[in-house]
């Protein structure tokens, strides 16, 4: 059943969905990871592809840049293709000065001062949280695979370029330990909990607040290796 996002048919979609931010990072993990890839997607450049990684079967799909978007998508793939579990993989900002460029964060709780939950159905936390066993399946994955993960709470905003003088969100944000930013999983995590599935994020730390640095458009895309070993691993044993 196609949706107007999505053209895939029930079935071209595995259960388990590693989910980038962009497309093109999609693209690369299916030709690069997976064996005999399927592109089921490309509606609005939002590019998804089933394969198989190790015997598994495993799909990958982009969810663009912000709660909106993937809220639209991993909607869809919960409630309509029955995908059981999705793995975001992203890039973040880190916040603090432990937390370095290329550092993998497993986020523990996502923070965010959106509506989102609220919109949609009436939720007006300000903390999400993914699936337990999803996380604790990641940790093992990351272990096995000698990969250190940063495992703390992460901040979810809405705004990109935040012109508040006096920083309300990254101050309760810091205030709930949070180490790093990003903008899609607290709409992930409420997705997943509302149709009763599971959801994770991983992410790379593509620049520093702190430091100033920062990682290029094709370090990002091409670069972000362990993140996706430990997703592909992990998603193997679900």
């Amino acid at each position: 059943m196609a949706t107007p996002h999505n053209t895939a048919e029930k079935g071209d979609i595995a259960r388990i969905v590693l989910m980038p931010g962009d497309p093109l990072r999609a693209k690369f993990i299916a030709e690069t990871f997976l064996d005999d890839p399927k592109e089921f997607n490309h509606v609005r450049g939002m590019l998804g592809y089933t394969g198989t990684y190790k015997g598994h079967r495993i799909s990958v799909m982009g969810s663009g840049m912000g709660m909106p978007s993937i809220g639209i998508y991993s909607y869809e793939l919960f409630s309509i293709y029955d995908v059981d579990a999705i793995i975001r993989i992203g890039s973040t900002g880190s916040m603090v000065p432990e937390v370095k460029i290329y550092d993998v964060v497993l986020a523990e709780a996502s923070f965010s001062t959106s509506s989102y939950g609220k919109t949609q159905n009436g939720d007006e936390s300000d903390i999400k949280y993914p699936d337990p066993e999803l996380n604790a399946t990641i940790k093992a994955a990351a272990a096995d695979l000698g990969y250190p993960l940063v495992c703390a709470p992460i901040n979810s905003s809405d705004v990109f370029y935040g012109d508040d003088p006096n920083a309300v969100e990254k101050t309760k944000a810091m205030e709930h330990g949070c180490v790093c930013a990003e903008m899609e999983s607290f709409a992930l995590f409420h997705n997943a909990k509302h149709l009763g599935k599971k959801a994770a994020c991983l992410l790379t730390v593509s620049d520093s607040m702190v430091t100033n640095e920062a990682t290029t458009a094709e370090e990002r895309q091409n670069s972000f290796t362990r993140m996706m070993e430990i997703a592909l691993e992990a998603a193997c044993r679900c």
